[in-house]
C-alpha cells in the first residue's frame, strides 16, 4: 500500500535513481539532491524531499527547497501534501506543467498573485548532435574573466525582465546569484571584441546532462543570433567535459527558433509560476 513520508537517509540511493530514471523532468530536484544531500539546510536551493512509496518502490516525489520553491517528480500524493506542507512559506512551484498547476490546486494556492506565470516548451538534445552556428569574432568566458558589475547588471536585467522583479529586488537577486554562479562555475559571458553581449548558464548540471538557463541578451543586441552562440558554445564545452545531454525550457518564440536551430527537440512543457511575495500553505480545510 502507497504511503507519503519524508526521505531519511536510507532512501537516497532510491531517490536517485527515480530522479535518474525521469532527468529531462527532474533536472532541478536531481541536481540540488547531487549539490545539498536530502536533508535541507541553509543553502537557497538544498531540498528536503516528500515521497510517495510503496515499500521500497517509489512511486513520486516532492522537492521543497530552503528558499520555498516546491519542485515536484512524477505522481505525488496530492491528498497528503496539503497537510504536510501546512503552514510552510512557499515560493513557488516548478515542474511538469500539468504536474505543477495540481499541486498549486491541491496546495490551495492555484488563485494566489503570481509574478510569474509561464507555460513553456520543454526541449532535450543529444549532445552528439549539436548543430554549432558560426561563432566568428565571438568567444565565451566565465564569469571571473568578467567584472562582476556586468554580470551583475545583465542578471538585474533579466530579473526584471523575465522574472517580473521591481529595481530594488531585481539588484538584490542578481547580486545573490552572481555569487552563487561565481562559487558554482556554472555561468558565462559571450563577448564580442570589446563588449559583453550576453549572458548563459546552467541552472541544473550533472556529469551527464545539463539543463541550460537565464539565458539573456539586452534588447538592443537581439536577433543577432546572440543567445544561440553563447547557448552552443557553452553546451560545446560541457560535451568536450563528458556531457551528453542538455534539456531547456524556451520562454519565447524567437528562443523556441534558436535552440531548434541547434537540434533541440520539444518532449513536453514545464510551468515555472512564482508568486509575487512568499505565501503560507494554509491547513487542510
Amino acid at each position: 500500500m502507497a504511503e507519503s513520508r519524508w526521505a531519511g537517509p536510507a532512501d537516497r540511493a532510491r531517490l536517485e535513481a527515480f530522479l535518474e530514471a525521469d532527468a529531462d523532468r527532474a533536472m532541478f530536484p536531481l541536481s540540488n539532491l547531487a549539490r545539498h544531500g536530502l536533508s535541507g539546510g541553509p543553502a537557497r536551493h538544498a531540498c528536503r524531499f516528500r515521497l510517495t512509496a510503496d515499500g521500497d518502490r517509489i512511486l513520486g516525489a516532492v522537492a521543497l527547497s530552503t528558499e520555498g520553491m516546491v519542485l515536484p517528480v512524477c505522481a505525488p500524493d496530492l491528498g497528503d501534501l496539503r497537510a504536510a506542507l501546512a503552514g510552510q512559506w512557499i515560493a513557488g512551484v516548478i515542474g511538469e506543467t500539468g504536474l505543477a498547476l495540481a499541486v498549486l490546486g491541491a496546495l490551495g494556492l492555484d488563485r494566489a498573485p503570481r509574478m510569474m506565470d509561464d507555460d513553456e516548451p520543454h526541449f532535450v538534445l543529444d549532445l552528439a548532435d549539436l548543430a554549432m552556428p558560426r561563432c566568428d569574432g565571438l568567444s565565451l568566458h566565465p564569469l571571473s574573466e568578467a567584472p562582476r558589475s556586468t554580470a551583475v547588471a545583465l542578471r538585474a536585467a533579466f530579473a526584471r525582465e523575465v522574472l517580473g522583479e521591481d529595481e530594488s529586488g531585481a539588484i538584490l537577486r542578481a547580486e545573490m546569484d552572481v555569487s552563487e554562479f561565481l562559487e558554482a562555475g556554472s555561468h558565462r559571458l559571450l563577448r564580442a571584441g570589446d563588449d559583453w553581449v550576453a549572458m548563459t548558464g546552467f541552472n541544473a548540471a550533472l556529469p551527464r546532462i545539463v539543463q541550460i538557463g537565464a539565458v539573456y541578451v539586452p534588447p538592443a543586441r537581439r536577433g543577432r543570433g546572440l543567445a544561440r552562440a553563447a547557448v552552443a558554445l557553452h553546451l560545446d564545452e560541457a560535451r568536450r567535459a563528458g556531457a551528453k545531454r542538455a534539456v531547456l525550457f524556451a520562454a519565447s518564440e524567437p528562443a523556441t527558433r534558436a535552440y531548434r536551430a541547434l537540434g533541440f527537440r520539444q518532449i513536453g512543457r514545464f510551468g515555472l509560476y512564482l508568486f509575487a511575495t512568499p505565501l503560507e500553505v494554509p491547513p487542510c480545510p
